[in-house]
């Protein structure tokens, strides 16, 4: 079995059994893999601005030494960073020597494939600057279209999950018809639900990025 684990770099347990239940269907117990939800020790429920997202950095770190250090921490093959921002990545590589995907990483390569232009939706206007420059450092700024963000505070916007998933609709609809997105991401991993729900509404695909981080860690395992 294949272990991965999935880092949530927030302290929502209900977010991070929702992330490792999408993870799963594309990690399936069927096909050899087992998915761990992890969930950071401190920090807030949802990273909404820049500093929180900075600061959830050494606690994806302390999670993961927490994991590995732990009675079946030999087992863990693969980690995903499950915040959109990506936080900790390029540290939990250096340090562990195992594979490990950020989201955002994952879903921009998904998106942008075959010199596609993409957008991206989301709900935190707060990390406008931090998504901009993680696109900028992954070089798609050529083929990137913007981001657009739902109205209203988004931790009060999550709590009410179909208007959050209409609300993004709307987002994804102006990446679109506006920006000419030819694919466009649902930028975080606590929108994850909403993202699933999304796909097939839209001429243009709609990126998860969670299942996007899964599929690129099967892509990184077989290569191993």
């Amino acid at each position: 079995m294949t272990v991965v684990a999935l880092i949530n770099p927030n302290t929502s347990q209900a977010t991070t059994a929702m992330m490792a239940a999408i993870a799963r269907r594309t990690l399936r117990p069927e096909d050899g893999y087992r998915v761990r939800g992890i969930t950071v020790a401190e920090g807030p429920s949802m990273l909404v601005g820049e500093e929180v997202l900075r600061a959830a950095g050494p606690q994806v770190l302390e999670a993961a030494r927490r994991t590995l250090s732990g009675p079946e921490g030999e087992l863990v093959e693969a980690f995903v960073v499950s915040a959109f921002g990506d936080p900790g990545v390029e540290q939990l590589r250096t340090w562990t020597g195992l594979p490990v995907v950020g989201i955002a990483e994952a879903a921009m390569t998904q998106a942008a494939a075959d010199g596609r232009r993409f957008g991206i939706a989301t709900t935190t206007p707060g990390l406008a600057a931090a998504i901009a420059a993680r696109v900028d450092g992954l070089g798609w700024s050529a083929q990137y279209t913007g981001i657009r963000f739902t109205p209203g505070d988004p931790e009060r916007l999550a709590a009410t999950p179909l208007a959050m998933r209409e609300r993004l609709a709307e987002a994804v609809e102006a990446c679109v018809a506006t920006d000419g997105a030819e694919a466009v991401i649902i930028g975080g991993g606590p929108l994850g639900e909403a993202a699933e729900a999304l796909r097939g509404r839209f001429p243009v695909p709609v990126i998860g990025p969670i299942p996007a981080a899964c599929q690129e860690v099967q892509r990184v395992l077989r290569r191993r």
